[in-house]
């Protein structure tokens, strides 16, 4: 399967023997919006709900920590999933949660997944079908193996401001990056890890929600003072539109990269680490974009 999918691809094989389609939407607290009701009130026909608000280790070291292998093939052995599938994941979300549903699956060897280009935003628009309710399937035993994808956490963080072995770029929007806006979270610190870059996760995608082309990509990148000839750790306010610059240089072909699952809720949290205020690595032409958790 290709990583990216289009609307109309997917419009064709609804009907498929061993496609599986999820929902994979979550939402920040302050969007004021319930995935799994808007759900239940409208999906693309056959989709199962991911869940992926519940697809975390609530034992982690982090807020909304990425799940354990366990806890991930116990939820993926609820939703019915089994190994030979072919895994389609859309999201309507403002964020492109469904990337972030990529980057788990990935990291757990799920190999044969592709995500709907615009999501179900484009599917909307373009008044395909859908259906409500919620979906009934039968529980499978779902065991993972392998795995792609590299982790970051604190520690890495803060060795990497002595030995700059990596770049750290930044998705979320440059009001809270540079400290002009405060975090949305009061415990929350304002600015950014030292040194980071400032790429809005939707300077990724085009006006339309789907994904810029290569050249749109690299672009992008290279217009927030990114080196793409040098390894990156990808942050954000809590590791999911980070998601969306990791999947964007997954289809540019760079994988010398990794997440900071914590991101900035570990990070802006802790009293003892550096943080930074202003344009950071960008300097004075620091990039704009929307809000990133």
């Amino acid at each position: 399967m290709t990583l990216l999918v289009t609307t109309e691809w997917l419009s064709g094989q609804l009907d498929a023997q061993d496609l599986v389609i999820l929902d994979a939407s979550s939402h920040l607290p302050m969007a004021g919006r319930d995935a799994s009701a808007e759900y239940a009130e409208a999906h693309i026909p056959g989709a199962r709900y991911l869940d992926l608000k519940n697809l975390i280790d609530p034992d982690g070291d982090v807020m909304a920590a990425l799940p354990t292998r366990a806890q991930f093939d116990a939820h993926m052995g609820r939703l019915g999933l089994r190994d030979t599938d072919d895994v389609v994941l859309y999201d309507n979300s403002v964020m492109r949660t469904s990337a972030r549903a990529w980057f788990i699956f990935r990291l757990y060897g799920v190999s044969n997944i592709s995500i709907l280009d615009g999501g179900m935003q484009k599917w909307l628009a373009e008044d395909r079908p859908v259906e409500s309710g919620r979906r009934q399937f039968t529980p499978s035993t779902f065991v993972s193996t392998g795995g792609m994808g590299d982790l970051r956490d604190k520690r890495d963080v803060l060795s990497n401001l002595e030995t700059h072995a990596e770049q750290v770029i930044d998705a979320r929007d440059n009001p809270r990056f540079t400290g002009k806006e405060p975090d949305f979270r009061p415990e929350v610190a304002s600015g950014h890890i030292p040194g980071s870059y400032n790429v809005p996760f939707d300077s990724m995608l085009n006006p339309d929600g789907t994904f810029k082309d290569a050249a749109g990509l690299r672009a992008a990148f290279i217009e927030a003072g990114v080196d793409l000839d040098r390894p990156l750790t990808a942050s954000c306010g809590s590791g999911v539109t980070a998601s969306v610059l990791l999947l964007a240089l997954e289809m540019i072909g760079k994988n010398d990269t990794a997440l900071y699952d914590g991101s900035w809720s570990d990070w802006g949290t802790d009293p003892d680490t550096p943080k930074e205020t202003g344009h950071g690595a960008n300097g004075a032409n620091g990039a704009n974009g929307g809000a990133g958790a």
